[in-house]
């Protein structure tokens, strides 16, 4: 009776997106194991999640089914207990201290090289790519690049620290397209290799470097991808960081993926299984963050091209997972697909953005010319 009961409540709730068990679109749920249910009722997005990597469900088009049921609020109708501890947590202790820096690192960004050169372009730029005019995700990820470095008004001989470098390919295009000597930081060991090894006979330096003992002044700063593994409780002594770090009258770019809503808390499953001590910040908390510091030049909002990127990287997984399946496994498979898929659909939802702010430092005379 229970179970029934269960069922029916998920099967309701489901229901209100569109998304039925067993039906015929592509983005309906086909039911493998019943279990599947208590799951979802139980632990929400966490218990989705799970069942997905457990093989209990699948589906043709599992990006829609998310963005389904984001367009209609379906997550805030399955919290659980367990989004609770994690929001006590949260607000108890600094999950992002010094101390757990290098967590995201080991878990996440050390995971293999081999998995993210399959899944990335050519320069491996594993953040949102800029899709005007471009055709392909090589020419999208140039295009973000050069956008970057456009606003920056980056000069030859300037000298740039990149925070949260990953694996180069921004610092070698500021230092080969714009003659930039740039200062690169992450807290991956796997990606720094494979930087070096990739930067040879450039301007580019790179260090295995928590962002809070960046030392030197820079002409320009800038930080893509980073600011998500901040959170809320060091977002000011993030910007009191970088305006330390900035020379007066230079520009800092900040990209990052925000939230709608200002919030302690991450997404369960993301934070278990693909970035713990993650947060996404919004707008208010990236401004409230920057008060009586720097000036917000301008605000840009391209979250639609990180849906077409993540599908992008989606595609190329799929089409080269059998190069990488022995090392790997398909309980991996099976969570790196979910990743993307889900991630892919809250930004198609419009639930999270992408957004790129630029601030400058000190009494610029001239009028900031915003680069599109």
């Amino acid at each position: 009776m229970w179970k029934e009961k269960v069922r029916g409540k998920v099967e309701e709730l489901f229901a209100k997106a569109g998304v039925s068990f067993g039906g015929n679109a592509d983005w309906d749920i086909q039911v493998k194991d019943d279990r599947l249910f208590e799951k979802i009722f139980s632990n929400g997005s966490l218990g989705l999640g799970e069942a997905y990597m457990n093989g209990w469900f699948e589906c043709g088009r599992f990006d829609e089914t998310v963005r389904r049921l984001l367009d209609k609020g379906i997550e805030k109708a399955t919290k659980t207990w367990g989004n609770l501890f994690l929001y006590i947590e949260s607000v108890i202790l600094n999950r992002q201290s010094k101390r757990r820096a290098f967590v995201i690192g080991e878990r996440h960004y050390d995971l293999g090289n081999d998995l993210f050169e399959l899944m990335l372009d050519k320069e491996m730029v594993y953040s949102c790519a800029y899709w005007k005019n471009a055709n392909s995700l090589d020419e999208a990820q140039e295009n973000k690049m050069d956008l970057i470095c456009k606003k920056l008004d980056l000069q030859p001989g300037m000298k740039v620290l990149d925070i949260g470098c990953g694996w180069g390919g921004l610092a070698r295009h500021a230092a080969k397209e714009y003659g930039a000597e740039v200062f690169g930081i992450s807290v991956s060991k796997e990606q720094l290799a494979l930087a070096e090894e990739r930067s040879k006979n450039l301007k580019v330096k790179y260090e295995l470097m928590d962002y809070r003992d960046v030392k030197g002044n820079f002409d320009s700063i800038l930080s893509v991808g980073q600011m998500e593994h901040v959170g809320y409780k060091n977002y000011r002594t993030y910007m009191e960081i970088v305006y330390k770090s900035l020379k007066e009258k230079g520009l800092f770019l900040l990209h990052t993926i925000g939230s709608n809503d200002s919030n302690k808390v991450t997404d369960r499953w993301i934070e278990k299984y693909i970035f713990p001590n993650s947060h996404l910040p919004s707008a208010a908390q990236i401004t409230k963050a920057s008060e009586n510091l720097f000036v917000l030049e301008d605000l840009h909002n391209f979250g639609p091209d990180y849906d077409k990127t993540l599908m992008a990287w989606y595609n190329n997984f799929e089409e080269g997972w059998d190069q990488i399946q022995k090392k790997y496994g398909e309980r991996f498979r099976r969570m790196w697909e979910f990743y993307l898929l889900s991630c892919a659909g809250a930004f198609r939802s419009r639930k999270i953005q992408l957004w790129q702010f630029v601030f400058s430092k000190g009494d610029r005379e001239e009028i900031y010319q915003a680069v599109r």
